[in-house]
């Protein structure tokens, strides 16, 4: 069962959320939140699999509520609940350690499929919304970064096509290996690298030159 709490400030999204969630069979709900400081406090008591997180919210806003929960828990599964695809907020979010984002009126199997994946540490965002999410982290900070020492030329490869966008089973098949390989490469470079998601990934994979502008992987990335 994949246990979730949701956060927003308005009761009928909460109730609407939590009437899908339960529906769908796997899922519970073990908590819901009308602010930021609620969303922390039911995130460390219930450690959920998933966290659903509205980010305009009263007291504590859901960016806060995130990098606190995150400070306590880095390996929290945290998916934000929005509006507007293109808020700026959004973009915050998921830099910070979010695993992707949900906007409000997706089609309800969207959502339900969604958790499940975040529940798994699967990437939910489209290759063109990682390509911006990265685009707007690089623009940050201009400077390239070396190659950090301590990821084998295996994990070096996987991250490169993380930076792409691939999906697990996309890197499985580029590279004809099963797709818990690719897991288990994915999660050793991330652990080495401190990184808490994917999205934080391919935005190292992009400043240590693994991947180029075009977003195509370097055959011969340089070692520093």
């Amino acid at each position: 069962m994949i246990r979730v709490v949701v956060a927003d400030d308005q009761a009928l999204v909460r109730a609407g959320v939590r009437m899908l969630l339960q529906a769908a069979g796997d899922m519970e709900v073990v908590g819901e939140a009308e602010d930021g400081a609620e969303a922390v406090r039911l995130a460390d008591h219930h450690r959920p699999d998933v966290v659903l997180m509205d980010l305009r919210m009263p007291r504590v806003d859901g960016l806060e509520a995130i990098k606190r929960i995150l400070g306590a828990q880095p390996g929290a599964k945290i998916v934000v609940l929005t509006t507007f695809a293109d808020d700026a907020n959004v973009y915050a979010a998921l830099r910070v350690g979010a695993l992707g984002f949900l906007v409000k009126d997706d089609e309800p199997e969207r959502m339900v499929d969604a958790v499940r994946r975040a529940a798994a540490g699967e990437q939910l965002l489209a290759p063109s919304v990682l390509r911006r999410v990265v685009e707007r982290a690089l623009a940050a900070e201009q400077q390239a970064t070396p190659t950090p020492a301590g990821l084998t030329e295996r994990e070096l490869e996987v991250l490169a096509l993380v930076g792409t966008g691939l999906s697990n089973a996309e890197i499985a098949d580029r590279l004809h290996v099963g797709v818990t390989t690719v897991k288990t490469h994915v999660g050793s470079a991330m652990d080495k690298l401190g990184l808490r998601n994917r999205i934080q990934a391919a935005v190292v994979a992009h400043r240590i030159g693994l991947v180029d502008a075009s977003f195509r992987p370097v055959r011969h990335p340089p070692r520093g």
